[in-house]
């Protein structure tokens, strides 16, 4: 039976967002339907809307949500109605990374989360006065009321967590947490350092004060976000508008340079900055994206000191596991990720998106 709901739809490139009446297919045997209580907004659908990325619109984003379990497909055996599920990315669940414990780099990541906008099998997920929509994002399209989810973006957490504290999970936190617990590993007295205090980054700066990490930079222009990143875990800031970052980072380390670094920015010239700030057989984590077929050169006999830079997606997690965990870290107060949430009506969708954009909010989510 199909269910009307209410969406935040993006009629075209660089459109604002309008909520319409859209129409959810009947769930398929892998799939939900989830009631949403609360969706992150994050910059990847920021730059979907704007047409920097080839997903079919008029269509519904959103990858950051959460919400209570109303129905389940026949083939669905990890939730049940009624409970409390954080929704993350999906995944085949049948290539080899899948089968390795890192679906984030699924050999259909691409088409399932963030290019096709239908399931797999080309069928739509969602419509409007009878023509299908794009859908499917991050196998979830949160911006709604409700959504059809696929099995595999779902993940059950505790129901004593408010899930309006929790939603970020799915993406830009698990992100940041995971280039730091996933990659970097800090090893005891290491140095952290971490280019752009955003949501990810300042995920990252909390994660790595649960490390034995004991020098952890955040760099970024923002005077606030920077005092935000010392009350968070940061045991230093470098404001990168008025300091040289390499001088600064210099100074820091005694010279010696960072073991590890996780560029949120997607700047190639902060990328470049950050490799060459890196310790002898220290890692730079490229989390920020840019514009696709953007380059940066290297000073090649810089690397050959045992420099490794790696690419990340979605902390590489396996979220089933790395969810939960950091659903029980917020409940205990060790991930104070409400520092940096603001909240908004689902129908502020377009005035979450300014005040995200400007600056004002960290993270904004998005409560129904």
């Amino acid at each position: 039976m199909t269910i009307t709901t209410r969406a935040a739809v993006v009629e075209s490139a660089g459109a604002p967002f309008t909520l319409s009446e859209v129409v959810l297919e009947d769930p398929a045997p892998h799939e939900a339907v989830v009631r949403l209580v609360a969706a992150g907004l994050c910059h990847t659908d920021l730059g979907v809307a704007s047409g920097g990325l080839p997903f079919p619109l008029p269509g519904v984003l959103g990858h950051e949500g959460a919400g209570v379990v109303e129905a389940v497909g026949s083939a669905v055996t990890a939730v049940a109605p009624g409970d409390h599920v954080v929704l993350s990315f999906t995944s085949c669940g049948s290539c080899r990374n899948c089968h390795g414990g890192h679906p984030a780099y699924c050999a259909s990541w691409l088409p399932l989360n963030l290019l096709g906008g239908r399931r797999a099998d080309g069928t739509s997920t969602l419509s409007r006065d009878g023509e299908p929509l794009g859908g499917h994002f991050f196998g979830q399209s949160s911006f709604a009321e409700r959504a059809l989810v696929d099995e595999r973006s779902l993940v059950k957490v505790d129901p004593d967590v408010p899930l309006a504290s929790i939603a970020p999970l799915g993406c830009g936190v698990q992100t940041g947490v995971g280039a730091v617990w996933n990659v970097l590993e800090p090893a005891t007295g290491s140095t952290v350092v971490v280019l752009g205090a955003g949501a990810v980054g300042l995920s990252a700066v909390m994660a790595a004060a649960l490390t034995p990490a004991t020098t952890i930079v955040a760099v970024d222009r923002v005077a606030e976000r920077l005092e935000l990143a010392r009350e968070l875990g940061a045991t230093h800031t470098v404001d990168a508008g008025r300091d040289a970052l390499g001088d600064a980072l210099a100074e820091i380390t005694g010279g010696r340079g960072a073991d590890g670094v996780v560029e949120t920015t997607g700047n190639t010239a902060v990328l470049r900055q950050g490799v060459d700030a890196l310790a002898a057989r220290g890692t730079l984590v490229v989390v920020g994206a840019p514009p696709f077929g953007s380059e940066v050169a290297l000073d090649v006999n810089g690397l050959l000191g045992g420099k490794r830079v790696v690419g990340l997606t979605l902390g590489d997690s396996e979220t089933q596991r790395f969810i939960p965990a950091l659903v029980e870290l917020v409940k205990t107060g060790r991930l104070p990720l409400d520092r940096l949430i603001g909240t908004y009506a689902f129908a502020d969708i377009d005035r979450a998106v300014l005040d995200m954009t400007s600056g004002k909010t960290v993270k904004p989510v998005l409560t129904f």
